[in-house]
This record gives C-alpha cells, sequence and structure tokens, in this order.
C-alpha cells in the first residue's frame, strides 16, 4: 500500500514539474515577442517625430507659427 501512495506522489510530483517548465518556458518566449514588439513601436515612434520635425521645420509652417503667435501677441482686449 505504501509503494501505491509513493507512485501517486511521484507522479504528481512529475506532473507539476513538467507543467512549471512548461509555464516558465512559455513566459521566454512571451517576454522576447514583447521586447520585438517594443521595438517596433519605438521605430514608429521615431519615424513618426522625425516627419513632424520636418513638416514644423518648413519655412511655410514657420510662418504660418510666426503670424498666429504675432497676431495673439498683438490683441487689443
Amino acid at each position: 500500500m505504501q509503494d501505491h501512495k509513493n507512485l501517486s506522489l511521484r507522479t504528481r510530483h512529475r506532473r507539476w514539474w513538467s507543467v512549471r517548465q512548461a509555464r516558465l518556458a512559455g513566459a521566454a518566449r512571451d517576454r522576447g515577442m514583447s521586447t520585438a514588439e517594443y521595438a517596433v513601436g519605438t521605430i514608429a515612434a521615431c519615424a513618426f517625430a522625425a516627419l513632424l520635425f520636418k513638416v514644423v521645420s518648413s519655412p511655410e509652417v514657420q510662418e504660418m507659427l510666426s503670424s498666429l503667435i504675432d497676431r495673439a501677441l498683438n490683441t487689443k482686449g
């Protein structure tokens, strides 16, 4: 009877251990994927910032912003 209990205990321990290892392996893969997703997001944000800088630094936009600020400072009220 004692051998039957030990076998059951060993079986449960092995099952627990294999499930634990599978979860840890899956978590490691997920961490890599999220890092790759952050990298893609960072690259997209940098590309958008470069595009925005190019637009804002154009002479037409600078003139428009300059006149807007000038009108705001020279309003009588």
